[in-house]
């Protein structure tokens, strides 16, 4: 019988791919679409397919663990690894720096277009939500190290 997970991550998987269908089926007979009809098929066609693509990712994970509990066993150890966390949080690291970089270029790119105000607000807010983010996680942990 299929474990709570298992059953999470399939049900999930046939939400994402009905979503995925949605959107080509909305893509194919909404052709005058105004307003948000003519983003809505791309939206569930890409969120569909991130939704069905990451949770039968993990269900497929999650049967070939149970065929080898000796693959199970070198996945946890590798996870809990203290040079693989360092190594992810030093490559998330640099990942947040070249993100704030590309986020600067696309607002001066977009200003420089002259792109309606509320867009350009947008971006600076998610920007410095990032970057407030940043400040009170220093703060948070210089407090608790």
């Amino acid at each position: 019988m299929k474990s709570n997970k298992d059953g999470k991550y399939a049900i999930f998987s046939v939400l994402g791919f009905i979503i995925f269908a949605a959107g080509f089926v909305l893509l194919r007979f909404v052709r005058d679409g105004e307003g948000i009809m003519r983003t809505l098929p791309y939206l569930f066609i890409g969120v569909g397919a991130g939704v069905f693509g990451q949770n039968l990712g993990e269900l497929l994970k999650i049967q070939a663990v149970k065929k080898n509990p000796q693959a199970a066993k070198q996945i946890e150890i590798e996870a809990k690894d203290e040079r693989n966390i360092i190594i992810s949080n030093k490559a998330k690291a640099r990942a947040y720096d070249l993100m704030l970089m590309v986020f600067g270029a696309l607002m001066l790119a977009f200003a420089l277009m002259q792109v309606e105000i509320y867009v350009i607000l947008i971006f600076t807010a998610a920007y410095l939500f990032i970057v407030f983010s940043n400040v009170y996680y220093l703060s948070r942990y210089q407090k608790e190290m």
